[in-house]
């Protein structure tokens, strides 16, 4: 028989030590934030603000909830110091010699939402037509025995936005970040020589 309450003791627990680690280096109020988002994103499956916020369930209204993440959202700068520590943790996971990295170009079509920010013409992968949406990048790095990915790097990004060079540029761009957070004698150089 399963005793659910130790093993949501245990997921709790677990969530709760994940957190704090990815958060370190980081002030209380803005740990506080990034465990909130977690846990709204975890239990609701949804990625907007007021999805989170109803998956907090707190005592005060939805609406102060919602402007209480959202503003902490705007002035949240510390996506770097995140992304360190979960690369941090995610190279206690695999095999530092011999990793195996999959990096991933796909696309987001959005037929129904022409009005989207700087929305592009993509090819949708899974018909062949040309539609609007928008570019994906992901790479993920095979844990110990090649049992599971672990993502180290994602972006959505669009040929209509400002800035943007070429989709090549973007995968370089990757390239270079994973080879930040490399350990060992693989340099930038190297990576990039092999394109």
């Amino acid at each position: 028989m399963i005793n659910y309450n130790r093993l949501g003791y245990e997921i709790k627990r677990d969530f709760a030590n994940f957190s704090e680690k990815i958060c370190k280096g980081l002030t209380r109020p803005k740990c506080k934030f990034v465990t909130q988002m977690f846990y709204g994103i975890l239990t609701g499956n949804k990625v907007y603000l007021s999805g989170i916020a109803r998956s907090l369930n707190e005592t005060i209204p939805l609406k102060k909830t919602i402007w209480r993440l959202s503003r902490n959202l705007f002035a949240f700068d510390e996506k770097e110091t995140i992304m360190e520590n979960y690369v941090s943790q995610v190279k206690k996971q695999i095999d530092g010699d011999n990793a195996v990295i999959v990096i991933d170009n796909s696309d987001i079509t959005k037929p129904c939402s022409s009005m989207m920010e700087a929305i592009a013409d993509v090819r949708d992968g899974s018909t062949g037509e040309i539609k609007k949406g928008y570019y994906t990048i992901e790479a993920a790095v095979l844990s110990k025995g090649k049992k599971m990915p672990l993502s180290v790097y994602e972006k959505v990004f669009s040929a209509a936005e400002e800035g943007f060079i070429s989709e090549k540029h973007e995968n370089l761009c990757c390239l270079q970040s994973l080879s930040a957070h490399r350990t060992g004698d693989l340099t930038q150089t190297n990576i990039i020589n092999t394109f």
